[in-house]
């Protein structure tokens, strides 16, 4: 019987300074949203938080990439929790933090075998120096997590002892969710040239969530994968909803179609793991988007394991009836 092992990674290293001096605040969103209900409600076996890392303004000697360094450790040290979990039998559930946390979470998760990736972002995430000037600006790993992943970039974070080739192969990855954004710095147009299956916001919003999962299970099958990770960047959601993100855009998911694609992709995929981006408290200081957020993924999370029971209280009948808060 499968339970979930909530652990907490809460890394801002892949993220810019969004002005001289600033630290970015996704690092405390594991603590907020266990403070919104995520932990009482999801009901975890076991959780376990790891140390926060040193976030550092200066670029690291020897990398091109911001916090390179320390983000490769920090990698290291999740893949270990990540990798106990999986052969524990149970279902990690990583509550970061920037998606810089997708690395050491896939290299836990590859060291047992062959992975694919289902990436739910906003963005591609797929910033690699085949693509920008690297010696004209610090590249920040949140935005490259998709190309890292793939092989693309600094070897500092695309080589890993124990995996052979790149964390998860073009052809095993499906992105749904990026926006039309190619004139904002945030889309790269080289991502159409791979075999990455994308399924962008319009198109999802399109052919609606039950035809887009069926669809992304049709995928994993004709490949035979049997281990999925699904990644879920909160800036998928439209900035209406949730603006406490670095990077808010439009158009975007509401909570009830997030949480609606989360829980068809864990009915419909061998979900192995999960990890949670993004978020930053220091930019909902009311929380209330952080409670949202919660019934979003408890939602979406419900048949993700088969062992303990979740907390429904209300989680469920909110979602079915769309009580989010809009404040």
């Amino acid at each position: 019987m499968r339970e979930i092992e909530i652990i907490a990674a809460p890394s801002n290293l892949g993220l810019r300074p969004l002005r001289p001096g600033h630290t970015p605040g996704a690092w405390r969103a594991p603590e907020a949203l266990r403070d919104a209900g995520l932990h009482t409600r999801l009901n975890p076996r076991l959780v376990h938080s790891l140390p926060r890392p040193v976030y550092e303004l200066d670029a690291q000697p020897g990398t091109r990439i911001r916090n390179g360094h320390t983000i490769r450790r920090f990698s290291e040290n999740l893949a270990n929790t990540v990798q106990g979990v999986l052969a524990n039998g149970n279902v990690p559930v990583v509550i970061g933090g920037d998606c810089s946390v997708l690395l050491g979470c896939l290299l836990g998760a590859r060291r047992t075998g062959r992975c694919g990736l289902v990436h739910v972002d906003g963005h591609s995430d797929f910033f690699h120096p085949g693509n920008y000037n690297v010696t004209a600006r610090l590249g920040s790993a949140a935005g490259m997590d998709l190309a890292l992943a793939t092989g693309r970039g600094e070897s500092l974070l695309t080589q890993w002892k124990g995996v052979a080739g790149a964390l998860v192969d073009d052809g095993d990855v499906v992105q749904i969710g990026e926006r039309d954004e190619l004139d904002s710095g945030y889309a790269y147009a080289d991502i159409q040239q791979t075999k990455i299956r994308q399924v962008p916001v319009r198109h999802l919003k399109k052919i609606g969530i039950l035809q887009c999962c069926e669809e992304v299970s049709a995928r994993f099958s004709s490949r035979g994968l049997t281990r999925i990770w699904l990644h879920v960047d909160v800036d998928v959601l439209d900035q209406s909803v949730m603006p406490a993100v670095d990077s808010p855009g439009s158009p975007g998911l509401n909570f009830d179609e997030l949480s609606a694609l989360i829980k068809g992709l864990c009915q419909r995929l061998p979900v192995l793991g999960v990890d949670v981006t993004i978020y930053d408290p220091d930019l909902d200081p009311s929380g209330i988007h952080a409670k949202n957020l919660v019934s979003c993924l408890v939602g979406g999370l419900t048949d993700l394991a088969n062992g303990r029971a979740m907390r429904n209280d209300d989680a469920i009948s909110d979602r079915d009836r769309g009580d989010y808060d809009q404040r």
